[in-house]
């Protein structure tokens, strides 16, 4: 049994399946998922689990190496980007119009979905290799 870490079955096995550039999302309670995605649901109630808890425990596993986002998030919940921001630390972030960011949801690995109601509180993690910068 683990000892550490992600404790989710599901998460902990996509998460140990993500190769180089690999994407995984995590999602508020309102993102369309789509059909051919996995689907991780977590949301058990408004707010439970949160978007930022989601996101700190997916990041204590994953090494990433650029986050997405909609560039909406920053103009219509700022607080909740600049939260983002602070977890993500040094980790780039690119801002694409939402209904982009909804297209390459599509070509993620699994869509968590946490139970946040903040709008636009969604982010695209690219998978990194192995913290090393291969560049």
């Amino acid at each position: 049994m683990k000892k550490v870490g992600v404790i989710n079955q599901p998460i902990a096995a996509v998460v140990a399946r993500l190769g180089h550039t690999d994407t995984i999302a995590i999602a508020d309670a309102g993102l369309p998922i789509p059909a051919t995605t996995q689907r991780i649901d977590l949301a058990l109630t408004t707010g439970v689990p949160s978007f930022l808890e989601t996101l700190r425990v997916v990041l204590s596993e994953l090494f990433v190496e650029k986050a997405v986002v909609a560039e909406e998030m920053k103009m219509v919940s700022p607080q909740m980007y600049a939260a983002l921001l602070e977890v993500l630390g040094d980790v780039p972030v690119e801002a694409i119009p939402h209904m982009d960011f909804k297209r390459e949801t599509a070509g993620t690995k699994a869509i968590i979905r946490t139970g946040e109601f903040t709008p636009y509180a969604n982010v695209i993690l690219v998978a990194g290799a192995w913290g090393f910068d291969l560049g």
